[in-house]
């Protein structure tokens, strides 16, 4: 550190066209380094970020190109292709065309090219790999590298061994990702997590249930994780000034069966035959690429049988300023995802904005909604459970403003990107250099 000044890289896989909740938060992590006097590069990989906010990896180029990483796979000649070849197939236009084509790749083979990315210089993306590392010489030495999930542990050896820095990893949603690669190869994707695991010199998760999840499947020592619970930039958030007349259910994440949609317009259905609730609008907002429209047509499809579709608005890759005005619009929220998530920044971004939650009462959502009282938990996969919860809510006005106020009151002091950026310095601070 020179002066107090802290330099981080935090490397960071883009999604191309889709929108990923992990880029939002890198990409407002290093913002808010910066704001705070500090150095800060973010560097991609893959595929272009797509963010709501200014790109803060404005001008660094893409690393481990998606292109290169499927061909380095492919093929033992490509493996030797000059650095000229790669860097014309590192290009951001064309990383966007292939990120279209990539939901057609078969499973079997992106559980072998996750398993050779896993393994690092070990693996078939070696010349990448040295890319990265040269490039990285070039620019000025970091305190310390951040990687923005445990995916990225095959990097870790070559870059502590190249540059001589500490490395950290963040934890959050690695497990439905490798339990859900093909059985071939899946264990064994395990295991080299967690052989490489050793290699990172501290973890930060951002809630104690994943904590717990990660620690256990990786066999990670909890002296070497902390949790720093998520934040988001809460600049333009605002509360509505008058309640929706008619009231408005609000769901705003990837529109896939895994994050819960399909429970949660079960759940509408079910309120549409009740008399309290039966003006009831819903708006569903967030990511949808090429892989969820089959879904999303199939509820649609639900919608229009029960004679509902018109009552229903699909918001799908709105910008930041559309989000924001998307959220202002709701009366009650509800994302009731099916699997335990590491954390859900949708539903800071609901307090921030002021809107009461219904959660399903697994993953991080119960400490959430116990540090923050800002909402309601529910029976997981429950139609029935979670229409009663929102029900409960909309005939309770003052309870679900009084909700939706200490959530955002939660989101302003302490679930904010601010925070979030000085505690993660502070644990920065701590670790130890290397000799």
């Amino acid at each position: 550190m020179n002066n107090g000044v802290v330099n981080v890289v935090q490397i960071t896989p883009g999604a191309g066209g889709m929108f990923c909740g992990n880029c939002f938060r890198d990409n407002a992590l290093v913002a808010a380094w910066r704001r705070l006097g500090h150095e800060a590069l973010l560097v991609p990989l893959y595929l272009p970020l797509r963010l709501d906010e200014p790109d803060q990896s404005a001008g660094v180029p893409i690393f481990f190109s998606g292109i290169n990483v499927y061909l380095d796979h492919k093929s033992a000649l490509f493996r030797k292709a000059p650095a000229w070849v790669r860097r014309l197939l590192s290009r951001p236009w064309l990383l966007r065309w292939a990120a279209g084509r990539a939901a057609k790749t078969r499973a079997e083979e992106a559980g072998e090219l996750t398993l050779s990315m896993l393994r690092g210089e070990e693996g078939n993306q070696v010349a990448e790999l040295n890319q990265l590392i040269a490039w990285l010489q070039t620019q000025p030495r970091p305190e310390v590298i951040c990687l923005s999930n445990a995916l990225l542990v095959g990097l870790v050896r070559a870059l502590k061994r190249a540059l001589r820095v500490p490395v950290v990893c963040l934890l959050e949603g690695e497990d439905t990702f490798l339990d859900a690669l093909p059985e071939s190869v899946r264990l064994q994707a395990w295991r080299t997590v967690s052989e490489r695991a050793a290699d990172i010199d501290l973890f930060i998760t951002p809630s104690t249930y994943f904590a717990q999840v990660m620690s256990g499947r990786l066999g990670l020592d909890p002296a070497r994780v902390r949790v720093v619970p998520n934040g988001i930039n809460v600049d333009g958030y605002m509360p509505s000034s008058q309640r929706p007349d008619p009231p408005v259910l609000g769901y705003f994440a990837r529109m896939c069966p895994q994050k819960g949609l399909g429970t949660l317009v079960e759940a509408y259905l079910l309120l549409r035959q009740r008399n309290l609730t039966q003006r009831l609008r819903l708006h569903v907002g967030g990511g949808c690429g090429p892989s969820d429209q089959p879904f999303v047509d199939r509820i649609r499809h639900r919608l229009q049988t029960a004679g509902l579709l018109d009552q229903v608005e699909f918001r799908p890759n709105l910008d930041r300023a559309a989000k924001l005005a998307f959220y202002s619009s709701l009366s009650v929220f509800s994302v009731p995802a099916t699997y335990g998530e590491a954390f859900g920044l949708y539903v800071l971004e609901a307090w921030a904005a002021g809107v009461p939650v219904v959660q399903p009462r697994h993953g991080a959502f119960p400490e959430l909604i116990e540090a923050t009282g800002g909402g309601l938990l529910c029976e997981p996969n429950n139609p029935e459970a979670l229409a009663q919860a929102i029900e409960t809510l909309l005939a309770n006005p003052a309870q679900a403003r009084a909700l939706g106020q200490a959530g955002r009151k939660a989101v302003l002091e302490r679930f904010n990107i601010q925070h979030m950026a000085r505690r993660y310095l502070d644990l920065f601070a701590s670790l130890p250099r290397p000799a």
